[in-house]
């Protein structure tokens, strides 16, 4: 009997968690195919088959400025990630095979930059990226994404450290070279870490509104989300229209999640474990 009632207990927080999570983004969505002025006398989860219209979709994907939104943020999300994949690996790989002064010292120093709150340095950032000329640009965001978030270290770090030293030993008697080990052998080996990686910084930087927003005001500038912080002030008499909106920027994100969270999942517990 206290084993039913333990259970019926995690069956009771689980369900509260699944509304707490659930219900808004259903709200959201009821709410995008209604029409404009219905939910003044409705309830936001009620939608009859007379009222429902597609038109707040329509009217979203005519915004001037989505286009540009979309091409901006796939710009930057690939830009970044590749550079945060080729210097994330090798980082982690040199870290983790040689042997050389101050390695402790770099250890701490980059795990102590992860710790750093952002807004502390913030000021300095803006001035350095000022002096670079790349303020108003698409560079800005970039440069931040690469070089503020060291997350692809940790990531490759822990795969690293899984493989085999003597593979690489392996290779060197046959004659490879440090660069053709890493490309040919290491580098195929860290196709998990890899997956991970990018799904987890893609759904960050499409998700940022912080950055763009800061560090390029421009309308030609706009990402995905501050294209919804501008759609949002301009419709926020609309209910229905701003749920479509928010629909159509998460949208990706949610797609890309849904398919890849075992990769996700799967490449965060191999990267944990050492042979």
């Amino acid at each position: 009997m206290k084993k039913k009632a333990v259970l019926a207990g995690k069956y009771a927080v689980s369900l509260v968690l699944i509304l707490a999570v659930f219900l808004p983004l259903l709200v959201t969505v009821v709410s995008s195919l209604k029409m404009p002025g219905s939910l003044d006398n409705q309830s936001p989860l009620w939608l009859s088959p007379s009222q429902m219209t597609l038109n707040n979709y329509r009217k979203v994907f005519q915004e001037k400025y989505l286009v540009r939104a979309v091409v901006n943020t796939v710009k930057i999300v690939v830009v970044s990630i590749v550079f945060n994949v080729m210097l994330g690996s090798l980082t982690a790989y040199c870290l983790e095979r040689f042997e050389f002064r101050f390695k402790k010292i770099i250890y701490v120093l980059f795990y102590l930059a992860m710790m750093v709150p952002t807004n502390i340095v913030e000021i300095a950032r803006f001035q350095v990226i000022r002096g670079l000329g790349l303020y108003n640009t698409i560079g800005a965001p970039i440069i931040i994404y690469i070089a503020a978030n060291l997350m692809q270290l940790y990531i490759y770090r822990q795969f690293t450290g899984g493989i085999p030293v003597s593979l690489d030993e392996s290779a060197m008697l046959d004659g490879c070279g440090y660069f053709r080990i890493f490309g040919q052998i290491i580098f195929p080996l860290l196709t998990p870490a890899t997956a991970t990686l990018v799904i987890i910084k893609t759904v960050s930087i499409v998700n940022d509104m912080y950055i763009p927003y800061l560090y390029m005001p421009k309308n030609q500038n706009k990402t995905l989300t501050t294209f919804l912080m501008r759609y949002a002030g301009a419709q926020q008499n609309s209910w229905p229209l701003l749920a479509a909106g928010i629909i159509v920027v998460a949208l990706p994100t949610v797609i890309l999640y849904i398919f890849f969270q075992k990769h996700i999942i799967e490449g965060i517990a191999a990267g944990a474990v050492k042979e």
